[in-house]
């Protein structure tokens, strides 16, 4: 897609902080109101910017571990990807998942309350899922960067 600097400078924007007003937005990128809110709108139509969120401190919900998952199924076959697909959106602690190129398959973000809880989602939610052949964990000690989105030049 082609974007403009006014369309590139409100991705940025709100990447930054998706709670500002559209005047807020306005004055930033140097636009009156209305057109500012039309650019807006026909960013979110094309799909470049696909929703708004809160980010939400995991330890405040109690989920103090973070966990990477590397899974390796026992058949790449499309119908055997798709059902691994399927059975982990349906699974909530599971935050993020990519299919991968070489011996791993997937790699998982999970969060859990503590180590017992994670150790029960493991034994039972994930090994236990068809077509899984192996899966290796890495417990996080600390997180040292954490910036969702992408760069917009």
């Amino acid at each position: 897609m082609a974007f403009d600097d006014i369309d590139r400078q409100i991705m940025a924007h709100l990447q930054d902080d998706g709670r500002m007003t559209n005047v807020e937005l306005a004055d930033r990128v140097g636009l009156t109101a209305p057109p500012c809110l039309r650019r807006v709108r026909a960013l979110e139509e094309k799909g470049a910017i696909r929703g708004y969120h809160a980010d939400l401190d995991p330890n405040w919900l109690g989920y103090s571990i973070t966990v990477f998952a590397m899974v390796s199924l026992k058949s790449q076959a499309e119908s055997d990807l798709e059902a691994f697909e399927a059975h982990v959106a349906a699974i909530p602690e599971i935050r993020e998942c990519y299919m991968l190129n070489g011996d791993i398959d997937f790699i998982l973000k999970i969060v859990a309350r503590d180590l017992a809880g994670f150790q029960q989602f493991l034994t039972t939610r994930l090994t236990t899922a068809p077509n899984v052949a192996h899966v290796r964990t890495s417990l996080t000690i600390r997180t040292s960067k954490s910036h969702p989105g992408v760069p917009v030049d």
